[in-house]
């Protein structure tokens, strides 16, 4: 079966086919273009995906990817964006194998098919040229043999007229034979391209049409086993991501069967636990014995009578009552510990006692401390964290000292290898120039080991004293920060509320203390001054705009009430009513050893 037998006379539909069969490849690497771009928007999307629902860096949203639910929801996210790289392996695979290939295929394909075809053309040109060289001598041997029957007819036609003279019929005579001699000239003339005609019309159509059809054919199906064979690395490209895709599925998978709900439950009471024990027994208050009638400890009220300030307790049917009732546990706290006397009294008696026996400015401190733990930062020591809680930020704390001090010996280290090669290579550098950076770096460690130190104590401490607790000392270790809340809600706001839910009390069981808002504020500073422990001298203007610092101008001199603790700020004041923070930097120190509990004003 060949082109060159079968379809020696088809040379234009030939021609249409194969650029037909052109079209079709570029129809197909346009296709596979299509494909790339869809799955490099799929790969994007999948991306953004799981960018988006990626937790934030250093956000409360990080925290809560401790559970095993969401780590392993963060897993998927991770599988989810490696499933998306394997499509972009695709789309540079099918770039790459077929339509980087294709493309320079096509281009050789045009250039082979305009070569055989214009070898084809050029045969043809060659064939008609032959046949229009036969043509013509067919037609000047004709054209000679007509001439010949005219000679010889007009010569015998003389020769027949007796009127002719001799002299006419002999030249007769030569014309005929001239012509008859032309004729035959033009015979052998026409008899060999005749001959050369058909032989190069044989070897036209037996031998170079053939080879070239021949040559067409091949080039036409070499270019339909490409495309096939591009269609098969189409389907190879895809079947080479299926493993990894696969590996992908089954992380997700394993992520989804490593999800421990009893696990998570543990973690839920790990992170919220506050080591506090529940609340023992209400005491028992009889009405029946002749006496004062006291109140239930669940509410409080205020009571004008003499010109006294006496609480006056009144009581109100009661519904449900939470176990953790943070009214009483503020009240024990101002209270203080109870003697053996008093743990038999009823609250409502030892506060009669409190309000009457001391200055009813000691309540609002007590309660101002719950309020600036609340609204400031909490101590260095956590102390105002339940137990359990406290534990945990120690040891965080420690473990991030711990990693500080690991980071700095390795620069140390790094340090130290770069002096010794400057010793034994003085052209590399200055080993003296390390020095410096070297003595900070001591330094810094030594700060870090002292920190971890402390720490460490107050974690102890902690760990120590968390298992042996027991109610009274539960009942002194203070509140958290929660209930420090509710307590000065309950004096500044007249009520209590629960905004996390932590307890439930309906509002006729409220306790109410009733407190005359006028000298509340200038109450609240009536705290004794911290000692002065030196002096201090501004070396540079600060302005002390934000809350907790003071303003200080060039040179002043003030009084030093508290030095730096490692954070870069000292505690200076100018007079009774003027003191805050300043940057240590900001002033030149002067502190007195034998200094006094008491201070002299500027």
């Amino acid at each position: 079966m060949s082109w060159g037998t079968e379809l020696w006379d088809q040379f234009d539909n030939l021609e249409k086919h194969t650029q037909w069969g052109i079209d079709v490849l570029e129809k197909y690497i346009k296709f596979v273009k299509e494909r790339t771009e869809i799955e490099l928007s799929y790969a994007k999307q999948l991306r953004n995906l799981s960018k988006k629902y990626q937790p934030k860096k250093n956000s409360k949203e990080e925290e809560e990817y401790r559970y095993t639910s969401t780590r392993a929801f963060l897993a998927t996210l991770n599988e989810m964006n490696d499933y998306a790289g394997q499509h972009e392996v695709i789309s540079e695979n099918m770039t790459s194998l077929i339509i980087g290939e294709l493309t320079r295929y096509v281009q050789e394909l045009k250039q082979e098919r305009k070569s055989h075809f214009h070898d084809g053309r050029k045969a043809q040109q060659h064939i008609e040229t032959c046949w229009k060289q036969l043509e013509a001598s067919k037609r000047r041997f004709e054209r000679d043999c007509k001439e010949a029957d005219r000679a010889q007819q007009y010569f015998e036609k003389m020769d027949a007229d007796i009127n002719v003279t001799k002299a006419d019929v002999e030249k007769a005579r030569q014309q005929a034979q001239l012509r008859h001699q032309m004729a035959e000239d033009s015979k052998a003339e026409y008899s060999s391209t005749l001959q050369k005609f058909n032989s190069e019309q044989h070897d036209h159509y037996y031998t170079h049409i053939p080879n070239i059809f021949q040559k067409i054919q091949e080039m036409e199906e070499r270019r339909i086993v490409r495309i096939g064979e591009s269609m098969k690395t189409f389907a190879e490209v895809d079947r080479q991501v299926i493993p990894i895709i696969g590996k992908c599925l089954d992380e997700i998978t394993k992520a989804a069967e490593s999800v421990d709900h009893k696990n998570d439950s543990q973690m839920v009471i790990e992170a919220y636990k506050s080591g506090f024990e529940p609340p023992g027994d209400v005491d028992f208050e009889d009405f029946t014995q002749p006496m004062k009638r006291t109140v239930s400890e669940s509410s409080l009220s205020n009571s004008r009578g003499d010109g006294k300030y006496e609480p006056k307790f009144g009581s109100k049917s009661k519904g449900k009552l939470w176990p953790f009732i943070k009214k009483n546990k503020i009240i024990e706290t101002l209270l203080g510990t109870k003697s053996p006397k008093q743990q038999k009294e009823p609250l409502s008696h030892r506060f009669n006692e409190f309000m009457t026996s001391k200055p009813k400015i000691h309540c609002f401190r007590s309660l101002k401390r719950g309020l600036s733990l609340k609204l400031g930062a909490g101590p260095e020591d956590f102390s105002n964290l339940p137990p359990e809680q406290r534990r945990k930020k120690l040891q965080q704390k420690v473990d991030e000292l711990n990693k500080d001090i690991q980071k700095e010996m390795d620069q140390r280290d790094a340090l130290t290898k770069m002096k010794d090669v400057y010793i034994k290579n003085p052209q590399m550098g200055d080993a003296a120039s390390v020095d410096h950076r070297l003595s900070e770096l001591e330094q810094n460690i030594e700060k870090l080991r002292l920190e971890v130190q402390k720490f460490e104590g107050w974690l102890a401490e902690v760990e120590g004293r968390l298992p042996m607790r027991t109610e009274q000392a539960r009942r002194q270790s203070g509140l958290y920060e929660a209930q420090n809340t509710s307590a000065v809600n309950s004096c500044a706001q007249d009520r209590e509320s629960s905004p996390d839910g932590s307890y439930t009390e309906e509002q006729s069981q409220e306790t109410e203390m009733k407190v005359p808002a006028t000298d509340f504020d200038d109450e609240f500073d009536d705290e004794e001054p911290l000692p002065t422990i030196g002096t201090c001298k501004a070396l540079y203007t600060f302005e002390g705009q934000n809350e907790g610092t003071i303003s200080v101008a060039e040179g002043e001199m003030l009084y030093v009430i508290e030095e730096d603790k490692g954070d870069g700020w000292t505690r200076i004041r100018r007079n009774e009513d003027e003191e805050g923070y300043v940057p240590t930097s900001y002033v030149e120190v002067y502190l007195d050893k034998n200094a006094k509990g008491a201070m002299t004003y500027i």
